[in-house]
């Protein structure tokens, strides 16, 4: 079950370093062109772009999808170096921000985004999964 939960996390991961980087792309590509439409902008309220480039969209200076490239990344090192619990507390701290992010979307800019959906699930799967692996 630890290399199943651990071959999980490696996956998730990747995908959540995926997801991250083209949300960063499409932060970078609407900062140069306000008329880019990116492919998980349905409408006005089911839109990426929009939450993405909000006030919510750079918390604590940094954007938000940076800071999932870096978190996903060090997930997955630490998955290969198999530092448990380390990668269960950064996935708790993961959880908590996914809580307050989800909040920010779905109650305050009132905007479903799939990328961002996608991520909160993933951080949620990362958590249970570190957890199973301690």
């Amino acid at each position: 079950m630890y290399y199943f939960c651990n071959m999980i996390i490696e996956l998730f991961s990747i995908v959540g370093f995926v997801l991250s980087v083209y949300a960063f792309k499409v932060e970078n590509k609407l900062k140069t062109n306000k008329k880019y439409h990116a492919i998980c902008d349905l409408n006005n309220k089911v839109s990426c772009s929009k939450t993405f480039m909000s006030k919510y969209g750079h918390l604590a200076g940094f954007s938000n999808s940076l800071g999932g490239i870096f978190f996903y990344l060090l997930i997955f090192i630490l998955a290969i170096y198999s530092v448990d619990n380390l990668i269960f507390y950064l996935s708790l701290l993961g959880f908590l921000g996914t809580v307050f992010l989800a909040y920010l979307s779905f109650i305050q800019l009132k905007t479903y985004c799939p990328v961002c959906t996608l991520i909160y699930i993933l951080n949620i799967l990362l958590l249970v999964f570190s957890y199973i692996r301690i």
